[in-house]
């Protein structure tokens, strides 16, 4: 059978939580497809590093653009575009013009059918949903073959605000290959780091965004103890506000960003403690991450992580709109070892239990064989 021509649209193709997703479900389907992949910052192409070599992909620099003023003249561009695919899948607002030129020409004759994902939100809809995006959704997905969302809260918000019908709606957890945490970190895998003597090290993965309020991390950081190490992995545009925030705190000699690194199971294991002061979430696959690699997590109640982590690990996800309480998650896991480790085990067990990759791929593979009809397009290649 000839491999399966998919299209990606993408809000942003740097590695946050979303593009790990879609890359390791490109490595999964192998050759029984071939990927052209789109973003709406045609510069933030930083997860194609994580595509297995051996998948056929393109990023051209002719297609239509995804970002730009709404209109017929874009839409019928994005249309002509189209027909060279079987399959759209298109990931959050960033792609939604696409996703509205699906819909306003697809009588069409040739149009491939269209799957969106939908994963959160920026800072422009931390406090509130905009009401205009709101509509535009609700029209745009009304000829969606289906949305996909990983979390109870955006499956809500896809049924009560977006007007979408619940067949259509489909909640996929997100998974991860949980036993590549298992293994001992590499040596060197976190470029520039070397364990002191008696220091707790704290650590994030997350893109430099401000919906992520990585210097409320910092600030924590450095209340929790002259001991305590900060490490950030990712890349974006708040790196020097965050690198600000650790000099006025004093924690400048204790922070270290190394960007963009692609496998977190190389390095997660370094971390004591895995945090994420995130202001908006829905269901992060990096607290998943540090779930296998037997971390506690201390994080911002938003999206679903309080129900994502163990029980007992329940009391480290604090409110919102009060900083003083995550501030005291993070530095009573600093201050008590056997709790950072009990908490971390049971976390792991979870993990396993829950989150396993297998289940997210077999889902995924039978929603996308639907849609191109090939109902066998989730087994291994």
């Amino acid at each position: 059978m000839k491999p399966a021509k998919i299209l990606h649209l993408h809000s942003t193709f740097n590695l946050g939580g979303k593009e790990a997703r879609a890359v390791r479900l490109m490595n999964h389907f192998g050759a029984a497809a071939e990927h052209v992949i789109l973003s709406a910052q045609p510069d933030s192409l930083s997860a194609r590093e994580a595509i297995d070599p051996k998948v056929k992909v393109a990023f051209p620099k002719d297609a239509p653009l995804l970002a730009g003023k709404p209109s017929l003249k874009r839409y019928r561009e994005f249309v002509s575009y189209f027909r060279q695919f079987d399959l759209i899948l298109s990931y959050n607002w960033g792609s939604m013009d696409g996703v509205m030129a699906r819909t306003l020409f697809s009588r069409i004759e040739g149009l491939p059918p269209l799957i969106h994902h939908e994963d959160g939100f920026n800072e422009d809809e931390r406090e509130r949903l905009n009401w205009k995006r709101n509509w535009f959704r609700k029209f745009a997905l009304g000829r969606a073959e289906a949305l996909v969302v990983p979390s109870e809260q955006l499956a809500g918000i896809a049924k009560e605000i977006w007007k979408q019908p619940e067949q259509k709606i489909h909640q996929v957890p997100n998974g991860i290959d949980v036993k590549r945490f298992e293994k001992t970190p590499q040596r060197g895998a976190l470029p520039g780091f070397m364990r002191r003597d008696g220091e707790v090290v704290v650590g994030t993965v997350a893109g430099l965004r401000a919906i992520k309020n990585l210097p409320r991390l910092v600030r924590a950081c450095a209340a929790a103890g002259n001991n305590v190490r900060l490490v950030i992995v990712g890349e974006g545009p708040e790196k020097e506000a965050i690198l600000a925030e650790a000099e006025r705190v004093g924690l400048g000699d204790r922070l270290l960003m190394p960007g963009f690194l692609a496998d977190p199971s190389r390095y997660m294991g370094l971390f004591d403690i895995f945090a994420l002061s995130s202001d908006s979430e829905q269901f992060p696959i990096s607290v998943i991450e540090a779930m296998a690699a037997s971390l506690p997590v201390a994080a911002t109640d938003v999206g679903d992580i309080k129900s994502m982590v163990s029980q007992a690990n329940h009391g480290f996800i604090k409110p919102l709109a009060d900083e003083s309480k995550f501030f005291e998650s993070v530095t009573t896991l600093v201050q008590h070892q056997q709790l950072r480790e009990d908490l971390g085990m049971q976390n792991r067990a979870k993990a396993q239990a829950e989150y396993n990759e297998n289940k997210m791929l077999g889902r995924y593979g039978l929603l996308y064989g639907r849609a191109l009809g090939r109902g066998d397009f989730g087994s291994p290649s």
